[in-house]
Order: C-alpha cells, then sequence, then structure tokens
C-alpha cells in the first residue's frame, strides 16, 4: 500500500498559542489537529501547506524549515513550521472550527491520536 504525502502547519501566535483546527470529516471528525492536507499532483510541500492553510484556517502563511514527519494510517505526513502573513482566520474547506489555542485549552480538546506527544517531542506545544 502506497503512503499518501501530506503536509502540516505548525503555526504559533505572538502571545505563543497554537493554531489548530477541528476536523469536519473522517478521518478523525470532530478532533483537533493541526491544519493541513493532501498533497495534490504536481505540487511542492511548500505550495501545499501555502493552499491548504488558506482553504482551512483562511490564512495566509509562508512555510518555513520542516519541523518532523508522522505516519498515521496511509498518510505520511510532513509537518512545517509557519509564520502568518495575512489573512483572516476563519474555519473553511475541511475544518468545522479554527482557533489559537493556550497550553489549558489544548490539555482540555479532545486532540488526534499521537498529537500531543508528537508536538511535545517536537517542542511544539503552546507557549502559554
Amino acid at each position: 500500500m502506497a503512503l499518501v504525502r501530506c503536509v502540516g502547519g505548525v503555526l504559533h501566535d505572538q502571545a505563543g498559542r497554537l493554531l489548530l483546527i477541528q476536523r469536519g470529516h473522517e478521518p478523525g471528525a470532530g478532533l483537533w489537529s493541526l491544519p493541513g492536507g493532501r498533497v495534490e499532483r504536481g505540487e511542492t510541500d511548500a505550495e501545499a501547506v501555502v493552499r491548504e492553510l488558506r482553504e482551512e484556517t483562511g490564512l495566509d502563511v509562508r512555510p518555513e524549515e520542516l519541523v518532523g514527519m508522522v505516519t498515521r494510517g496511509s498518510y505520511e505526513i510532513y509537518d512545517y513550521a509557519c509564520e502568518v502573513l495575512g489573512g483572516t482566520l476563519r474555519a473553511g474547506d475541511d475544518a468545522a472550527d479554527a482557533r489559537w489555542v493556550d497550553s489549558t485549552d489544548f490539555a482540555t480538546l479532545p486532540l488526534t491520536d499521537g498529537l500531543a506527544d508528537t508536538l511535545r517531542n517536537w517542542n511544539r506545544l503552546p507557549r502559554c
């Protein structure tokens, strides 16, 4: 079985809050995760991150360094640190909700499997 290449964006605002989306569809409908999605044929990871974050969050971003990679089922997900360039935060496309979360909110939200441990290992949890 071939793995499906996906990308995600890891964003913190100036207060140190982490950007999460609530998944609107399976897999993981209703759970909170990093925004992102599949890399389309002919797209680079950077192009896919920009497109996916605009579609899911309404934000225009610039992808920076690769933070890490995880495999979840048939998905191979490459997560990139990103900087917000503009736009207005709103849930769109596959996201039921999108918000900046602090450490208190992060601890209470139903997260996708392994997200908290992965972000902890990458030193990318909310900073406030």
